[in-house]
């Protein structure tokens, strides 16, 4: 799960803080700040984005039209979160928290909670159980209709081919292709993992997609807590 900067509200041609009359105005301003991405599965939404609550609008009405309460989910995360009750602090939060520190990717496997005592294992489990992260085939809970699986194991096999075909042929233009085609595909942080050891394509990756949190890293990439953040 990226770890992402909202920023503050977009402000108009008169320098105002923009007010939405309906919550899908904020659609395109999210996808400029952050792309377009589903800010838990990180699938690349294109055409399918919605604006998500982060607390559910029909449990709080207050918080419909709140640009802090928005983020950008696929019909998948943004269904099974659903109009769940929640308590901010029994999750982490991609716009609050390095979410990186708190799971795992493997090929092969779904995001797994990471295995760190500075990291509450329950509050990333609830993270994952929140949006279904964790859904798989197997998984009691996995739906056919859930392709999150498929697409990032997708990813994986290219970014692999990618790291192999850099391998063959380590040229600039050959790591600059590379970003281009992380972009195209999402899953950021498949695409991390797969280059952990090269310092320089985890520098063009955090670069490359908008709205990364670079308060989430040192000078050499490694994971740092947030700021602000519980993690």
């Amino acid at each position: 799960m990226r770890p992402v900067i909202r920023g503050d509200v977009p402000v108009n041609h008169n320098h105002q803080p923009v007010v939405y009359n309906d919550y899908k105005d904020a659609r395109d301003d999210l996808i400029e700040r952050m792309g377009d991405y589903c800010s838990y599965c990180e699938v690349a939404l294109n055409s399918q984005v919605d604006v998500e609550h982060v607390l559910p609008k029909s449990l709080n009405p207050d918080h419909e039209l709140d640009w802090s309460n928005f983020l950008l989910a696929c019909g998948n995360c943004n269904s099974i979160k659903g109009n769940k009750d929640i308590d901010l602090a029994d999750y982490y939060w991609p716009d609050i928290d390095n979410t990186l520190r708190a799971l795992v990717y493997e090929k092969d496997m779904p995001p797994q909670v990471v295995d760190d005592p500075d990291v509450d294992s329950d509050r990333v489990q609830e993270t994952l159980d929140l949006t279904g992260l964790d859904r798989i085939p197997g998984h009691p809970k996995f739906s056919d209709r859930d392709r999150r699986w498929l697409k990032r194991m997708e990813a994986w096999g290219i970014a692999l081919r990618v790291a192999s075909l850099l391998k063959v042929d380590d040229s600039d233009e050959m790591r600059e292709m590379a970003i281009e085609v992380a972009i195209g595909r999402g899953f950021w942080s498949v695409w991390l993992h797969v280059f952990y050891d090269d310092i320089d394509m985890c520098q063009r990756l955090i670069k490359a997609f908008p709205g990364t949190a670079l308060e989430c890293f040192d000078d050499d990439t490694n994971f740092v807590p947030r700021p602000g953040g519980a993690l």
